[in-house]
């Protein structure tokens, strides 16, 4: 028997047992202990309507549902309705022992359908404990009316959930997430009706706005047309914030059963739908298959003879044609074919997987329009194109060749007939009657240039008659205009040969008569150009600008141009042998008679032009004699200037090397104490500065030598910049060494650090400056504090308070520690220094002794800047012991300081 006694009376969940995993067990039955009045008057008249609908079926009903179950009677006869089960006999007496005995055989029923009832007893139900009462119900309804509701596999009220969204979705305004809210306004309720039944629904009519009407209207149709009991009224529903679920979840599942019928024939007829449209597709594709297969066949049949046809063509324009037909077929008409062709098998094969997926009889194509037979017509289609392609290839090379020869013959004869145009002509003219020696043996070279063209072209005319010849072979239709073409080709090429041979010999003749002539005429151009060429060079080096830095330079230009004139008179001797070979010429052909054609052939280089350039070589030489002593007298001034310059630069370079060097030694070394080192310092800085108007009158040497256009002076390695930078920096570098001594006295005072101690300090410092660079690197840095007695060895500890201490003396990290960090940091180290807890203790003394301090108490006891300064900063102070206003001064003082002090 299961336990149905609760320890303490009090009413509990009731949940699936270890078989019943149709409902999840109710999380917010607890807090339904806790109703307010409006949900528990819905679970109870939902509930009292819900039974009323089963109980009416064995002729009776309850009214009031806490009082109608207490004997357990009605309560048995409900089970025994809903389950169609018998129960055991009931008890009739009307003693409590009887009801409650009653009660418990309903109990044990319920709990052998798989429901474990916790803490739901009969006593409970006997003294109409209305709560446990509905909690029985509700377990009632999950297990009888809920649980056999799934929807892909989800539990009982999420398949219910999935179910009624699923079937209002295509709805506006309906959004089903749960089954309180998402019911209020009605319109789901009609929904789920219209949806099955849309005759009794006009759902467009309807308002969400008015969910009264809603509701209404849904409650009376579901009672008068579909027999679902009318389980809660509109206004309670509408009135409460939030309906109960329980209700709302129970009028739900009776929808939910109400069209479960209407559910199954839908099922059923989706199944004869599917098993009718597979018959139909399968249908159709037969009847694609059959048309697809009778088009390609016919196809076929009729592209077959069309290849076959080997009937040839005279010219290769039809051929071509043909040829280009047979490319549309391929390019065109065929690829959709064998697109046909493979989507015929696709869709053959695809039928018959279909039919044996359905269980259907394979398919048999009709007679001749088998996979096969298409293959086999396929295969003779190739075949025969295969051969036609091969046909019209063979017959269009054939014509081709003809064409071929047909087009070369008249290439070459129309080259060969633009190159004899007006050869004739030239063969026959007498061009050389009065043309010079040159001009004779150009024409003997050109007519020899023309012979070897000849032969060269005898070639063309016998490959003019071959091409004829195999043309007329070949019975090629043009043969009479050819052979006429080809026989006026051969006699024009017999006269030319003649003419050639003639005009040779007149070309000989007059060439060996200019001979002589032309020996003084080479022998004048070949002394004539160079002596030509010597006297424009002459003239340009006369006349050529020139540049020089140095008097070096300028010397030996003047050098270079003495030499030059004493070459004068060998070239005046070369200038009247020159002009007598002209001479010479002139008379032999005044003696025979010869008329000669115009100037010089060998050379445009004239008397007249050759004794011009002399006369203008013998006028530049006197100016270039003047322009190079002008140049000296310039050059000479320049080197005084160098040399003026340099004798003051290689002074005060130097001196400005050992001021900065000395400098370098007195920030080193720094003797005595540091008021006798600043007064050292300032005393020397006074010497530099009285040093300046040295530099002053370098200044004014250097301009002079810019103003001259000076741009180097060998006599000295320093220059106006460098001095320049090195007076600056020498200035720069005392002025930081006298602030780095002020600074330091700075130090020692405020910090009260002794003499001896600075210059311990100094000594360190400088012992690992190794480069008396007046700064230290890191490593140089850590030797230093090591030889101070710091443990800032190579380990995790000592590693950690190197890296603290360098925070502090090179903050910006920048690699480097300068004398007056390291002094900082020495004076904090060896000095007393206010801290944290010493500055706390003072705001404690201010604040008499509390822990806080006031705003009033700062303005007390502090200047008014320092004491708006505090208040501005200080949080408010959180201790328990806090009043109003109190502010922390503690964390305050820890701030200034930072972690690093504390």
């Amino acid at each position: 028997m299961v336990d149905y006694h609760s320890a303490g009376g009090q009413p509990c969940p009731c949940g699936p047992g270890p078989n019943g995993d149709y409902m999840a067990q109710e999380d917010d039955w607890d807090r339904d202990l806790l109703l307010d009045p409006a949900w528990e008057k819905q679970q109870r008249k939902t509930f009292t309507a819900w039974c009323n609908s089963h109980l009416r079926k064995a002729g009776t009903q309850i009214e009031n549902i806490d009082e109608d179950f207490r004997d357990g009677l009605k309560l048995m006869l409900l089970l025994e309705v809903i389950s169609g089960e018998r129960l055991p006999k009931p008890e009739r007496g009307k003693m409590r022992v009887h009801k409650i005995n009653n009660v418990n055989k309903a109990l044990d029923f319920i709990a052998s359908k798989g429901v474990k009832l916790v803490s739901i007893g009969a006593e409970e139900i006997v003294d109409g404990n209305a709560k446990m009462t509905l909690g029985m119900i509700w377990t009632i309804i999950l297990r009888f009316a809920i649980q056999d509701i799934s929807v892909e596999e989800t539990s009982a009220k999420e398949g219910l959930l999935l179910w009624c969204q699923r079937k209002t979705a295509p709805y506006k305004n309906v959004n089903v997430q749960n089954f309180h809210i998402s019911w209020k306004d009605g319109l789901a309720f009609n929904a789920l009706i219209h949806r099955h039944r849309p005759e009794l629904i006009e759902y467009d009519k309807l308002r969400k706005d008015d969910p009264v009407t809603n509701l209404n209207n849904a409650f009376e149709v579901a009672e008068k047309y579909l027999d679902i009991p009318k389980m809660l009224d509109a206004e309670d529903i509408v009135g409460t914030l939030r309906p109960d679920e329980k209700a709302i979840m129970t009028y739900v599942s009776c929808f939910y059963h109400a069209f479960s019928g209407a559910q199954k024939a839908e099922t059923a007829a989706n199944r004869i739908c599917k098993v009718l449209a597979v018959n139909q597709e399968n249908e159709l594709l037969m009847e694609d298959y059959e048309k697809l297969a009778s088009d390609l066949l016919e196809w076929i049949k009729r592209t077959i003879p069309w290849l076959e046809d080997r009937s040839p063509q005279k010219t290769i324009q039809e051929m071509q044609q043909k040829l280009e037909d047979f490319r549309d077929y391929r390019r065109v008409h065929k690829p959709p074919k064998v697109q046909e062709k493979c989507q015929l098998e696709i869709n053959f094969n695809t039928l018959q997987t279909k039919l044996r997926l359905s269980n259907r009889p394979a398919f048999m194509p009709s007679e001749g329009k088998m996979v096969s037979d298409i293959n086999t017509g396929w295969q003779h289609l190739e075949q025969a194109e295969k051969g036609y392609e091969e046909w019209l290839l063979t017959e269009i090379r054939r014509l081709e060749r003809l064409d071929h020869l047909a087009e070369k013959f008249r290439q070459k004869a129309s080259i060969h007939e633009a190159w004899t145009e007006g050869k004739e002509a030239m063969l026959t003219q007498k061009d050389y009657g009065s043309a010079t020696l040159s001009d004779v043996k150009a024409l003997l070279r050109k007519h020899e240039a023309f012979e070897s063209d000849l032969a060269a072209h005898q070639d063309r005319v016998e490959q003019i008659a071959a091409i004829a010849q195999e043309l007329n072979e070949l019975d090629y239709y043009d043969s009479p205009s050819v052979n006429a073409r080809c026989q006026k080709i051969c006699d024009q090429w017999d006269v030319l040969g003649s003419l050639t041979h003639s005009r040779r010999q007149a070309l000989e003749k007059t060439e060996k008569q200019l001979e002589t002539i032309d020996e003084l005429h080479l022998e004048y151009a070949k002394r004539a150009a160079p002596f030509n060429n010597w006297m424009e060079s002459a003239m340009e080096d006369l006349q050529d600008m020139f540049i020089v830095h140095t008097i070096e330079e300028i010397q030996g230009l003047i050098t270079a141009h003495d030499q030059f004139k004493s070459t004068l008179p060998d070239a005046d001797k070369e200038r009247e042998a020159i002009l007598g070979i002209q001479r010479e010429a002139q008379r032999i052909a005044d003696v025979h008679g010869i008329q000669l054609s115009g100037n010089n052939p060998y050379t445009s280089v004239t008397p007249q032009i050759i004794n011009s350039k002399w006369e203008r070589v013998q006028q530049l030489v006197p100016k270039r004699d003047r322009a190079l002593l002008d140049e000296q007298s310039r050059q000479q001034s320049n080197e005084h200037l160098r040399r003026q310059f340099a004798g003051q630069a290689n002074i005060v370079g130097p001196w400005i090397q050992t001021k900065m060097e000395e400098i370098g030694r007195i920030s080193i070394e720094m003797n005595g104490t540091l008021e006798d080192q600043l007064s050292h310092l300032k005393e020397y800085e006074r010497s530099i500065v009285e040093y300046k108007p040295n530099l002053d009158l370098l200044e004014q040497q250097h301009q002079l030598i810019q103003e001259a256009l000076i741009f180097d002076n060998k006599h000295t390695n320093f220059t106006m910049e460098h001095i320049r930078v090195g007076w600056e920096q020498l200035l720069t570098t005392i002025a930081r060494t006298i602030n780095e001594v002020e600074n330091q006295i700075l130090t020692r005072d405020a910090k009260g650090i002794s003499q001896e101690q600075m210059q311990e300090f100094r000594a360190s410092f400088n012992h690992f400056d190794k480069d008396h660079g007046g700064a230290l690197g890191p490593e140089e840095f850590k030797a230093c504090l090591i030889s101070l007695g710091y443990d800032v060895e190579n380990d995790r500890q000592g590693d950690a308070e190197f890296n603290r201490i360098m925070s502090l003396v090179d903050p910006n990290n920048s690699g480097i520690v300068t004398f007056q960090a390291f002094i900082d940091f020495m004076s904090r180290e060896t000095t007393d220094t206010d801290t944290a807890d010493q500055v706390i203790a003072s705001f404690k003394v201010l604040a008499g002794d509390k822990n806080y301090i006031t705003a009033e108490e700062l303005r007390r006891e502090l200047p008014p800047e320092q004491a708006e300064y505090c208040i501005a900063r200080m949080a408010p102070y959180q201790g328990p012991d806090a009043i109003p206003g109190a502010l922390d001064y503690k964390s305050f003082s820890t701030a200034l300081y930072g972690e690093s002090d504390l």
